[in-house]
């Protein structure tokens, strides 16, 4: 009997034991399953194309600002348009532990290895403006204007400044960068269009000059437009630097009167620019809505909901008009006036 005793009370200690193994493994794997999206390292490293255009000053300023509400540090370096530089800053934000890297990629194509970099290193990555189009790299989301709708509109505002007269246009271009690409797509799409339908004079694209999307570089591209063609009619630059840049070359070549240019961004130059008369118009960029949605949908993927592969902006068409009740243009608007 108390042998029999005795295996009972070991039987009864081992059954105890196994339930309370049982129960912490369980406990354990309940906590550990739990995902935590939330990053250790709160800081956002952000490489703009270039801080000299205005444009993606008012893009990083805006993502600091929006950042620090939600506890985010925003590390801004500039590529200067240099994707050899722009890689280097990856694989800077790599070894700071960055929690999340943006770009403007100086290159849509080039900057996919040091993307994919950032993607082996369990770094989420986004774009805004500019996308990247390399297969190899992999992008959370893509803010940005709808540049192909953005070149639609500059495309009907050149048939509305050209009309049934015709004339020939020459294109300032940004290569390198996805989003000038979507614009000269539209741009050409409705020039197409018009062409098809015209009785009158065609809207003939005689040169597309890559005006590297910056004042000293259109004013060059731009006077060699004007040298090639000596009748040219208008110019349709992809932002209001090299805008103004050709606006500089129709000063020094007499050709202001002849030539008409329609830009594009709306940054504060720009819109001054169009105020005076220099530029016809621009399908205008709204950076600040950019900024703050970069942000906004950086701090949801990390809350751990789903976010979209792309939000795109509309543009819209702003001319002198509106210009003239721009109450950012209030106190030029008023000496223009006066004049």
């Amino acid at each position: 009997m108390s042998r029999l005793a005795s295996l009972l009370a070991l039987s009864t200690l081992l059954a105890l034991l196994g339930c309370g193994s049982s129960s912490t493994t369980n406990k354990t794997t309940a906590t550990t399953t739990q995902p935590s999206t939330a990053p250790a390292n709160k800081t956002i490293g952000f490489s703009v194309l270039t801080l000299t255009n205005p444009f993606f000053k008012v893009i990083a300023d805006t993502m600091q600002a929006e950042a620090a509400q939600h506890g985010y540090e925003v590390l801004v370096v500039s590529g200067d348009r240099d994707v050899k530089k722009q890689s280097d800053q990856i694989d800077d934000f790599i070894v700071k532990g960055v929690s999340a890297i943006v770009l403007n990629p100086c290159d849509s194509q080039s900057i996919g290895p040091a993307i994919a970099r950032a993607n082996k290193a369990g770094i989420p990555v986004f774009t805004n403006d500019i996308k990247c189009q390399a297969a190899d790299a992999k992008v959370v989301s893509h803010i940005a204007t709808d540049n192909l709708q953005g070149g639609r509109l500059a495309g009907e505002a050149m048939v509305k400044l050209l009309g049934e007269s015709g004339g020939k246009v020459a294109i300032l271009h940004f290569p390198q960068a996805e989003s000038c690409q979507l614009r000269v797509q539209g741009f050409h799409e409705v020039l197409d269009k018009h062409n098809a339908q015209t009785t009158g004079g065609k809207i003939e694209v005689v040169a597309t000059l890559d005006g590297g999307g910056a004042r000293i570089e259109g004013r060059t591209a731009a006077m060699d437009a004007i040298e090639a063609n000596p009748d040219l009619a208008a110019i349709f630059a992809i932002n209001d630097p090299s805008a103004l840049g050709a606006y500089s070359a129709l000063e020094a070549a007499g050709k202001v009167d002849q030539i008409k240019i329609i830009g594009f961004d709306g940054e504060k130059n720009g819109k001054e620019a169009i105020l005076q008369g220099k530029i016809v118009c621009d399908p205008v960029q709204f950076p600040v809505q950019i900024g703050r949605k970069t942000v906004e949908l950086i701090v949801q993927h990390f809350n751990g909901e789903e976010v979209p592969a792309e939000v795109l902006i509309p543009s819209k068409l702003y001319y002198k008009a509106d210009a003239e009740q721009d109450p950012e243009l209030a106190d030029l608007a008023s000496e223009e006036a006066a004049q």
